[in-house]
């Protein structure tokens, strides 16, 4: 009996735990891992839109050249627009390819920004 009750409660743990997973509660992601790059002496940021924009918080480094670079899939839904306010960004995704905004040399701070409906929001964290 009691092997049986182990057995039941570690099949609920497992049971939620998927729940989690499937519902973005729990990253399956390595937190060492991170979408930022350095190529030719530009800081790209890799962002997917499709859904919302994953990962939707990044650090970056301040003061040197930066492009925010959006993946799209077959994005249809509002997240193939997008709208950075304090940048007076506002442009229409690919449906499917790669797009890239050049942001310059931004300052310390963070970057806001979101779907053309203001749904789905992104952040970037300049930092020194």
């Amino acid at each position: 009996m009691k092997n049986i009750a182990i057995s039941i409660l570690i099949a609920l743990v497992l049971i939620v735990v998927a729940f989690m997973i499937a519902k973005g509660r729990v990253s399956t992601t390595p937190s060492n891992v991170n979408n930022i790059s350095v190529i030719d002496g530009k800081q790209i940021i890799d962002l997917t839109a499709k859904g919302g924009y994953s990962p939707g918080k990044s650090i970056a480094k301040a003061g040197i050249p930066t492009i925010l670079r959006f993946t799209t899939n077959g994005t249809f839904d509002c997240s193939s627009s997008i709208r950075i306010p304090s940048m007076n960004v506002s442009k229409n995704l690919a449906l499917a390819g790669i797009t890239d905004i050049d942001l310059g040399s931004p300052k310390v701070g963070i970057l806001r920004g979101s779907c053309g409906m203001g749904m789905y929001p992104f952040e970037i964290d300049f930092q020194n």
